[in-house]
């Protein structure tokens, strides 16, 4: 049984029966963004440090008594959450950070976190008895609802830009979804979907319109704070685009703030490209939000020139005495190597920006020694090969010949 208790708008702070209200505020329009309020003493009930340590459901299921769904459904059998948290082995030392963890989300089953809101998508779709669902995505929102879709056995209708990563387009082909290559950018691919949402009344996925997928992203935050036996980082470091996932951060330490089941708050640091960048702008300013008509980066995943969670986005970092940083495509190709080679761990440009952050706020003295920073790796780096190629690395031609071996070693290879 749910705990949901009802639905809160972002704006007008009316609420509302999630029964008879599915996507955003009837008010306030696409504006009003609602958020999901539990029943925290029923889930005390449920929802023990005692009842996760005998629980061997190793995945996002486990903390089915803080999810807006009935249950799990049985159509979906892929194995999603429960990702690794790696301490750092070399790269937290290297910047006189010794208490650096790494999240690794490549390691869902379509190799993102956003496998984590679409399992909630159509855990939803199933119990509304609909049997299409569509998004509108730069590609990991996409290729997660194709796969877990393919996998339900439910029909999905995608819009991408036609600029998306090939990786990313391979995986919506592969998975049978509906794919509609938009000739435009992410924003203009959101408004078509939800144009086609409204004329066929296909039930819809996309962030932030979904009051509910802030509720699936939210696991990664439940799960750093069990691996790390409740003992909460001090920072997150968050790549952010349209501010579902960091809201989604910020809600899942909140329940367990509220449950006490930690004892603080983490600071939220928001990481952003530079060529997109209106949410890192508005926290650091303390201005609204200002959209943007032509946001470029490498960083496709993060790229949303109208985020459309940026309200609560905001206020959650903010809430949380976080801040935020920019940084440059070149940064973050760099970070995808340094990661690369002292981690171990393969990150798409998207996640490799909060590596880039991390570097950048520790060479500017605003991270410090006795800091526990979880940083989160959002989507793996197979996802974007094009942009990972363009990694310096030490490789170089040579006749199938040992002797040619021999000579590129004598001369320092």
């Amino acid at each position: 049984m749910s705990s949901v208790l009802g639905l809160k708008c972002m704006k007008c702070e009316r609420e509302y029966d999630p029964s008879t209200t599915r996507y955003v505020c009837p008010t306030c329009g696409n504006d009003g963004i609602l958020e999901v309020l539990y029943d925290y003493d029923r889930v005390r009930t449920v929802l023990t440090r005692e009842q996760l340590e005998n629980d061997r459901d190793l995945s996002m299921w486990r903390y089915l008594a803080l999810l807006p769904v009935e249950g799990r459904p049985a159509s979906l059998t892929l194995q999603i959450g429960w990702t690794p948290l790696y301490a750092s082995k070399r790269v937290g030392p290297q910047l006189g950070l010794p208490h650096v963890w790494f999240k690794d989300d490549g390691r869902n089953p379509t190799a993102s976190l956003k496998d984590r809101a679409s399992a909630i998508a159509i855990a939803k779709a199933d119990e509304l008895g609909e049997h299409i669902i569509t998004a509108a995505t730069t590609g990991n929102a996409g290729s997660s609802l194709a796969g877990l879709a393919a996998n339900a056995g439910v029909a999905a209708y995608i819009f991408a830009p036609a600029s998306a990563p090939a990786g990313k387009i391979a995986q919506l082909r592969v998975f049978g979804s509906h794919l509609f290559l938009v000739d435009g950018n992410y924003d203009q691919a959101f408004d078509l979907c939800m144009e086609a949402t409204e004329r066929f009344g296909w039930y819809n996925r996309n962030t932030a319109f979904n009051p509910y997928m802030v509720e699936g992203k939210k696991t990664v935050a439940l799960e750093v704070a069990e691996q790390m036996h409740f003992e909460a980082p001090d920072k997150v470091i968050v790549p952010v685009g349209d501010g579902c996932i960091v809201s989604g951060v910020a809600k899942g330490f909140h329940d367990l703030l509220t449950l006490g089941l930690i004892d603080h708050m983490p600071q939220l640091i928001a990481v952003q490209a530079e060529g997109c960048a209106p949410i890192a702008r508005a926290v650091i300013s303390g201005k609204p939000v200002t959209y943007l008509e032509n946001p470029i980066s490498c960083a496709d995943s993060i790229v949303a020139g109208i985020p459309r969670n940026h309200l609560m986005a905001v206020r959650d970092i903010r809430s949380s005495g976080g801040l935020a940083v920019t940084v440059s495509d070149d940064e973050i190709i760099d970070a995808i190597g340094f990661l690369g080679r002292n981690e171990g761990i393969f990150a798409e440009p998207a996640a490799a920006a909060s590596v880039a952050a991390l570097r950048k706020l520790a060479n500017s003295g605003d991270l410090h020694q006795e800091d526990r920073i979880a940083i989160l790796i959002t989507g793996n780096g197979l996802k974007d090969v094009q942009n990972a190629l363009k990694v310096k690395g030490s490789s170089m031609t040579i006749p199938p010949l040992i002797d040619a071996v021999v000579q590129a070693i004598a001369e320092g290879f």
